[in-house]
């Protein structure tokens, strides 16, 4: 915000605004309150009109009703109680407004009747507040007006909201301020965009790096033979091809709830770990894990992985990524906790270059090809049994690990220097909106 206000002009005087978190604002703005900026309105009986939605990333859109993936919410067949948001109004969802789920409307359609809609009713330019009130400084006072004890359905209390305040120039120069955020934001986006498209192409690199590692391996000259698999192709003849099951002793793990984990006892790696946290494999952040009970130990021995020992998440939202099995890489032994598989190898193997194999594109089609689901996908003990894997030798395994590490490293370290630069744009647009539309930046 300083290196902003460095490089930008300020306004030639300021007054206080009586408001701690808005501190100082332009003499000649005036400080009003949503109470008497908006007005609630509720047209209901318009079923045939366009549906809409209230999201937090881009505020009110049309409703996709034919994708089934981004809609978590259900549609009744009556909407003649939906209400009416005509294009230029104020909708909300007041149960995510802490989030920042409301804006002004492009559409005009319908919204779900537990939503807020309102009607202006002072002269003002809805780009303007559009964009104030959807910068992170206001979005926090909606936060301070919600009340809930569940986390993500908090309630807005419409007497709280009436009093949250908004600083408004004049009307020629929040036209002037839209114009001009409409414009920086454009071209913070569009770089942002550049740079998540380098995000994937360097992740498609990667594998493809994996999968001619793992189905070729590294000698460009050996002779290969036909798999058999549709989805692996040519391997190099001398490797092995084998289902999982002939591989894998498969289990499940600990029938326990999240209130059965602990601070203390034996560590437990559960369905939520293996999907944010550890990727390939679980180690140096084994401290972190809960734990469960030591009286466990005695009569849930198959869920007790060891070293090299795999644990796969029972479901999943991202068949085709990765993050959806971990191994452990520690001598310690832990128990895989809810919603896992465990997979035992029957055989001594190199786990980090299964580990790759089950990453590649080759082994997780064949799951694709098998799981049921829309949104989150159900990965079962059967499903898992009937996959072919591939591999060489247990030497040449450890050197196309060593191979892989040192070229996936390279990559990785390549797409977090990508996404550094993203969060450092989405600061600056941050905290650009947040300084204009409060007065300490001037643009015009």
């Amino acid at each position: 915000m300083v290196a902003i206000e460095n490089k930008v002009q300020r306004y030639d005087s300021y007054k206080d605004s009586g408001v701690e978190w808005l501190g100082e604002i332009p003499e000649h703005w005036q400080l009003g309150r949503l109470g008497s900026i908006l007005n609630p309105v509720s047209s209901k009986n318009h079923p045939n009109e366009t549906l809409l939605s209230i999201t937090r990333e881009k505020g009110v859109i049309v409703r996709d009703i034919e994708n089934e993936d981004s809609n978590h919410n259900f549609i009744p067949d009556d909407l003649t109680g939906y209400k009416l948001l005509k294009k230029g109004q104020f909708g909300m969802n007041k149960m995510k407004a802490w989030q920042g789920s409301y804006g002004v409307s492009s559409y005009t359609g319908i919204v779900s009747p537990a939503y807020y809609t309102f009607e202006f009713t002072k002269e003002i330019e809805p780009r303007f507040f559009h964009i104030a009130i959807r910068s992170k400084m206001y979005v926090s006072f909606f936060g301070k007006a919600s009340d809930g004890v569940r986390i993500g359905q908090w309630d807005l209390s419409k007497d709280r909201m009436k009093r949250i305040p908004l600083a408004v120039p004049p009307l020629p120069e929040q036209t002037a301020i839209a114009e001009f955020l409409d414009d920086k934001t454009t071209k913070i986006d569009d770089a942002i965009g550049i740079k998540q498209q380098q995000i994937n192409l360097l992740k498609e690199r990667k594998q493809i790096l994996i999968h001619k590692a793992v189905t070729r391996g590294l000698d460009d000259s050996v002779t290969l033979k036909d798999s058999g698999v549709e989805w692996i192709g040519e391997i190099p003849e001398h490797w092995k091809v084998k289902r999982f099951r002939y591989i894998f002793q498969l289990g499940k793990g600990l029938t326990i709830t999240k209130e059965n984990l602990k601070e203390e006892g034996v560590f437990c790696v559960n369905y939520g770990e293996i999907h944010s946290k550890y990727g390939f494999e679980v180690d140096t952040n084994i401290q972190q894990l809960k734990c469960v009970d030591d009286d466990y130990l005695e009569s849930n021995t198959n869920a007790l992985i060891k070293e090299g020992d795999f644990v796969f998440a029972d479901t999943s939202e991202d068949i085709e990524g990765s993050g959806n099995f971990t191994y452990l890489k520690s001598k310690d032994e832990i128990f895989a906790g809810y919603h896992t598989v465990v997979a035992k190898p029957k055989f001594k193997i190199n786990s980090r270059f299964f580990a790759y194999v089950f990453e590649s594109q080759s082994f997780r089609n064949q799951i694709r090809t098998k799981v049921k689901g829309v949104k989150v996908y159900s990965v079962t003990q059967s499903i898992l049994k009937e996959p072919n894997v591939w591999y060489p030798s247990i030497q040449e395994q450890r050197e196309i690990v060593d191979f892989l590490d040192i070229g996936t490293r390279k990559i990785e370290t390549a797409i977090g220097l990508k996404e550094q630069e993203i969060e450092k744009l989405k600061e600056y647009k941050g905290s650009l909106i947040n300084g204009v539309v409060t007065g300490k930046v001037r643009v015009c």
